[in-house]
């Protein structure tokens, strides 16, 4: 994570508290968003908190009759459930997930979903240390492993995560919500503290999984920016402004925080993840009811 010291504050930040114009002038004249907008206590200290959630394993098992019957499935990629069986995580339950026979994004997926991840802990860590909630969020951090047996799937590589429990989706990366839901709306919030925090570079979006005593845990998050460098689920400039299109502030979101002016709607709110294909390959969709414009 790339950090550099506010001429303005003194705090030593991380990058994604910076506008790309104000980044753009160099050490010693970079001013943070909240010091341009005059939101310092919407931005927090650099001091962050871990809300990563790591596989602390090296390995783990997957029975024949789980890799033959994926759990879920979408139009790219399987899931299947398994265990661990080694590290700290031993005998805890973890996801693998891989892609069907001549999935076309399947070298770029991996760099992309790794990339998407490491932004969105930036921007959690962030809105955790706000305590706006009496819950800190966490992120699956998934690695990318190679199944050594397996029949016809050895050698074939993997994203291993920790399984998450009562997975339930928040949000989606065109806008639908469900805010039925107390955590529906804390997303929300996090969704527009993304936007507020990055200088309306980024949106963290998409937000699924599950809500446990200590901690609410996500998985696959999707990143909408203004250059689409996360791959076909990142809609870009008219995903971001289709997104805050369909967002009423709640009382888990700051007065202060700013969103986009006069926001069009692009993208049909829908509940699964909208994908949009690019010059190139890029990420693959998620697991369920995605759909392509």
């Amino acid at each position: 994570m790339s950090f550099r010291v506010c001429a303005s504050c003194g705090r030593n930040l991380p990058r994604s508290s910076y506008t790309a114009n104000q980044y753009s002038l160099g050490n010693g004249e970079s001013r943070c968003t909240s010091c341009v907008h005059g939101h310092y206590a919407d931005i927090p200290s650099a001091e962050q908190f871990d809300s990563g959630r790591y596989n602390d394993s090296g390995t783990a098992t997957f029975t024949q009759h789980a890799l033959d019957n994926p759990f879920s499935q979408g139009a790219f990629r399987w899931v299947a459930k398994g265990d661990y069986t080694s590290g700290s995580r031993i005998g805890q339950a973890c996801v693998a997930k891989w892609f069907k026979s001549g999935a076309v994004f399947e070298e770029d997926y991996f760099t992309l979903d790794i990339k998407a991840v490491n932004k969105a802990l930036e921007i959690v860590n962030q809105f955790n240390e706000l305590n706006i909630v009496n819950k800190h969020v966490k992120i699956n951090v998934p690695a990318v492993w190679t199944f050594r047996r397996g029949g016809s799937r050895a050698g074939q590589r993997v994203l291993c995560e920790p399984f998450i429990q009562n997975y339930q989706k928040f949000n989606s990366n065109t806008g639908w919500t469900d805010e039925s839901i107390a955590w529906g709306k804390v997303m929300q919030a996090l969704s527009h503290f993304s936007y507020h925090v990055s200088g309306g570079y980024f949106v963290l979006c998409d937000l699924q999984g599950g809500v446990y005593s200590h901690e609410v845990v996500l998985s696959d998050p999707v990143i909408l920016s203004r250059n689409r460098e996360y791959g076909v689920t990142d809609l870009g400039p008219a995903g971001i402004s289709s997104f805050f299109s369909q967002h009423s502030c709640n009382n888990y979101c700051r007065s202060n925080w700013t969103k986009p002016t006069n926001p069009v709607r692009t993208f049909n709110p829908v509940a699964g993840t909208t994908m949009m294909r690019h010059t190139v390959p890029t990420r693959e969709s998620r697991p369920t009811r995605t759909y392509y414009p």
